[in-house]
């Protein structure tokens, strides 16, 4: 279920990225060569349905993204069920129980006085 919820996600990537690339801001695009008013889709009715197109893309996007999450099969994803950081704090040992040993005594030489006068 997974898989096919991501193939959808990436099949209405695509199209958001499609439907955002025909439109232009500042009134070209799709909508400027259906410059007829006698057509189907006119101007205002080729705008209103990119616009309504892009908003349910966007919706579904973040549905689909949404719906994803709730599928991922965790377990064999070799996702850990309990934090790393949990289990370190659990096998951690006390520094106050292990014993105190004495640092090693550093051997310091003593400089070679100078030779005869």
């Amino acid at each position: 279920m997974y898989l096919f919820i991501s193939i959808l996600i990436i099949i209405v990537c695509a199209l958001l990225v499609l439907v955002v690339l025909v439109q232009n801001s500042k009134g070209g695009g799709l909508s400027s060569s259906f410059g007829a008013s006698n057509q189907v889709m006119g101007v205002k009715k080729t705008g209103d349905f990119l616009e309504k197109s892009t908003w349910g893309l966007a919706i579904a996007l973040l549905v689909l993204s949404l719906a994803s999450t709730a599928f991922i099969n965790r377990e064999d994803a070799g996702v850990q069920t309990e934090s790393a950081i949990k289990e370190q704090i659990d096998n951690a040992q006390d520094p106050s129980a292990a014993p105190q040993e004495a640092p090693p005594a550093a051997e310091q030489e003593q400089p070679a006085p100078p030779a005869g006068n």
